[in-house]
């Protein structure tokens, strides 16, 4: 029975399932080593963590701000993390909450002017950081990835 199990398994485990597993930790590989030299440089140039830039590139797109359970949502990490971000963030007035006018007992968060030019210096290093990491990569082949990816996230939905 158990040689059975073996062989079965054995038999369902194809070039293709390796070359899945390889192209995923490809993947893997290439984001975790982007997002930690972003990380580093984020941390040196700006005193600041990736989350908490991740935060304020979410109210940056969203200027009305964002309520604290959507924030979680979108950064996909739990609410106490992000009551954590905001509050840091707020210190430095950097955010501010605002009463929801929907719902008096929840807040929104909002940038502020300081937090709106403060980002738009770090988006700027950010972005030109993300280009010096993949200045390897040809345009088209960017175009390619990107039209791969995209392939991918959308089987993925």
């Amino acid at each position: 029975m158990e040689d059975e199990e073996q062989l079965d398994l054995a038999s369902r485990l194809t070039q293709d399932h390796h070359q899945s597993l390889k192209l995923w930790l490809r993947m893997l590989s290439c984001t975790v080593k982007i997002e930690n030299e972003i990380r580093s440089r984020l941390r040196s140039s700006f005193g600041i963590t990736l989350p908490r830039f991740d935060l304020m590139a979410q109210l940056e797109r969203h200027p009305q701000g964002l309520r604290m359970g959507e924030l979680s949502k979108r950064m996909m990490v739990t609410g106490g993390n992000i009551t954590g971000i905001t509050d840091q963030l707020e210190l430095e007035k950097l955010v501010v909450r605002v009463p929801d006018p929907k719902d008096g007992r929840a807040y929104s968060v909002k940038l502020t002017p300081a937090g709106r030019k403060a980002f738009a210096t770090m988006a700027a290093e950010h972005e030109s950081w993300i280009e010096e990491l993949l200045q390897g990569v040809s345009s088209a082949d960017k175009a390619q990835l990107i039209d791969m990816l995209s392939a991918i996230k959308q089987q993925l939905n």
